[in-house]
């Protein structure tokens, strides 16, 4: 082999090398677990107005199944009750839930949701209530509420043999599985534009030997 396509194929190594560690790079953060990036009403943030409907966004989409994700509202800290019906809706990346609150005082939204690697995440934060004179308050409840929806579901889930665990084992396994698939593509690609450039390497240099008569112009001859 010649020294200059040595050379040649040492870059093409080089270009593989990077091109992989590329596509490893991007396929770690796809399975990473989702993070809050707002929230409504805001964290910290002071409220003078009924928000009407309590929130959390993530970077990503929700997986959303059996009773892996639910948000609540609790409050004030001097005398926590709890706010709501219990029922929490999952809008892509978003968590929802209606409520209205009651005495002013800092309030707690704590909140647990399934990222789209399938693994659950959960958390809390708080913010200040501080309503106008006139704001109709809501009594709220001593213990926590249970979704009305989720109570006239439960016979069914329970009648069907598939508990939570089996669901997140499937979802977990379903999205390794894609992960995997997607590596395996692009390691596709990288070998693919690998043999496309020798082939090109080869095609503007033909005078230049083969491996083989590289070898055989090289190697010792016997005496004759």
């Amino acid at each position: 082999m010649s020294s200059g396509l040595r050379r040649r194929l040492g870059l093409v190594g080089a270009g593989v090398a990077v091109l992989a560690a590329s596509v490893l790079g991007v396929a770690g953060p796809a399975s990473a677990h989702n993070y809050p990036v707002s929230s409504t009403p805001a964290e910290n943030s002071t409220v003078t107005e009924q928000p009407g409907t309590v929130s959390l966004t993530t970077n990503d989409n929700l997986l959303s199944f059996g009773n892996g994700s639910a948000i609540e509202v609790s409050g004030p800290a001097s005398d926590p009750r709890f706010y709501g019906d219990g029922c929490s809706r999952i809008v892509d990346a978003t968590i929802e839930t209606d409520a209205q609150l009651g005495q002013p005082g800092t309030y707690t939204v704590t909140w647990q949701v399934v990222s789209t690697d399938g693994h659950p995440v959960s958390g809390e934060y708080e913010f200040e209530w501080a309503p106008a004179d006139g704001t109709e308050l809501a009594g709220g409840s001593a213990t926590a509420p249970t979704c009305a929806t989720a109570e006239a579901e439960a016979p069914a889930a329970a009648g069907d043999g598939e508990d939570d665990s089996t669901t997140d084992a499937a979802a977990t396994s379903s999205s390794s599985l894609a992960d995997l698939l997607w590596i395996a593509g692009a390691l596709a690609v990288v070998v693919l534009a690998v043999v496309v450039t020798l082939l090109v390497l080869r095609r503007r240099n033909p005078d230049a030997p083969s491996d083989a008569e590289a070898y055989e112009s090289t190697a010792p001859k016997e005496p004759r």
